[in-house]
């Protein structure tokens, strides 16, 4: 049986896919994963025209995003502003209910 290996990349045609992989991938958490994947994006959008936009090289960005890449925080803004991608948070805690925060008043009491 013949196989060919699995190339993420192909499958990331429109914005609204590269949007639903990242949330699930960023979702997941780890670190290295989400490097993978903002590579697999920035293949499947042209890395030459991404690393030039990211003002890296080519070589650089491949080495940064590949497994064990372990690229820095500025290279993965930067690579990710290029896409047109933004990061977004969301807390992982759970909302407490019926606690209401403290609204300051300018008004005086008494």
């Amino acid at each position: 049986m013949k196989t060919t290996p699995w190339d993420t990349s192909e499958l990331l045609d429109t914005e609204e896919e590269i949007a639903m992989y990242l949330s699930v991938v960023f979702e997941e958490g780890d670190p290295e994963g989400i490097a993978m994947a903002i590579g697999h994006v920035a293949k499947a959008r042209s890395m030459t025209e991404i690393a030039k936009r990211a003002g890296i090289s080519r070589k650089q960005l491949y080495r940064a995003l590949q497994e064990g890449g372990d690229p820095n925080v500025i290279t993965l803004a930067d690579v990710m502003s290029s896409l047109g991608v933004k990061p977004t948070a969301e807390s992982t805690k759970p909302r407490k209910v019926g606690r209401k925060a403290a609204v300051p008043s300018n008004k005086r009491v008494g």
